[in-house]
């Protein structure tokens, strides 16, 4: 759930505010005028590595390095 707040109450508490947002991981919506014109949102803390995103996903079923004895033609 969305937590909505005025400009001028964000203004006046920014800092508690932020600091509320990274230790719920909840994001704010920041209005003027009843309009919504901001969001602020915990940050991800992922690597931006890929090596290992897909671990535990890939799922080896029978033996990959014999041959499957199939014939088959690269050339087409």
């Amino acid at each position: 759930m969305t937590e909505y707040m005025k400009a001028s109450q964000f203004k006046a508490s920014c800092l508690q505010v932020m600091d509320r947002v990274q230790r719920t991981g909840k994001k704010i919506t920041i209005t003027k005028r009843n309009i919504p014109v901001a969001q602020l949102v915990p940050m991800e803390t992922e690597e931006s590595s890929a090596f290992g995103k897909l671990k535990g996903t890939i799922h080896i079923k029978g033996n990959l390095i014999s041959p499957i004895n199939e014939d088959w033609n690269a050339a087409h």
